[in-house]
């Protein structure tokens, strides 16, 4: 798995996951980057997804937990699967819909990271499932893993 997102940022969305932080500060990072660093982004932000596991049954609730109206092409295109390459394809969307894509994503993988993160939580081998609530845990985890 080769992810471009540094380390911080990875973080930053799995505190998301965990509820520690809102949207605002991600989307705020997510749109100072140009086009083909967005679409970089959420190509890493498929792996995050597919590491927790997300459920075609999941879908509605993305959509619905997204506050996106569900006509947006990116939920129409959703609700054809989480498979990769359906996520590609939203991926590949024109630029004017890339930050509902984003907005998308965070929910997609906040869903079912919640249901993986209750299984795992404190997993010694998956920081990702750590309490990051814990400025000791995201501490060493910068300093273990870079």
């Amino acid at each position: 798995m080769h992810i471009t997102m540094n380390l911080e940022e990875e973080i930053l969305i799995n505190k998301y996951g965990q509820g520690l932080v809102d949207n605002t500060e991600l989307l705020r990072n997510f749109n100072i980057l140009g086009s083909e660093k967005k679409r970089a982004y959420l190509t890493d932000m498929t792996f995050l997804i597919m590491q927790s596991k997300p459920s075609d049954n999941d879908i509605e609730t993305v959509i619905s937990d997204s506050k996106l109206k569900s006509t947006y092409t990116p939920c129409l295109l959703l609700r054809k699967g989480v498979a990769t390459h359906n996520l590609n394809k939203i991926i590949a969307l024109p630029e004017n819909e890339l930050e509902k894509v984003f907005l998308l994503f965070l929910n997609l993988f906040t869903i079912p990271y919640h249901r993986r993160f209750k299984e795992e939580k404190n997993h010694p081998n998956k920081w990702w499932y750590w309490d990051l609530s814990d400025e000791h845990k995201v501490e060493m985890i910068l300093k273990n893993y870079k």
